[in-house]
């Protein structure tokens, strides 16, 4: 990206429910690669304990979570 193009802003919506909490990391190192994130939102049930490990990576990473 050069300075003379418009910055994007990128909105990343995750299905907790389907996706890897390992992944994370390296996604949002991507995905920065392309823009500035501007929302991140994590969908999913968040009374399943399959869950649990997402809730540790929410407030490091700034991800919002939204009950499903």
């Amino acid at each position: 990206m050069t300075t003379n193009e418009p910055t994007r802003q990128i909105a990343m919506l995750i299905d907790g429910d389907n996706a890897q909490p390992s992944l994370l990391g390296s996604t949002l190192e991507e995905t920065v690669r392309h823009g500035i994130v501007t929302t991140r939102r994590i969908y999913g049930d968040w009374t399943e304990s399959t869950m649990k490990q997402w809730k540790e990576l929410l407030h490091d990473n700034a991800v919002q979570p939204i009950q499903q």
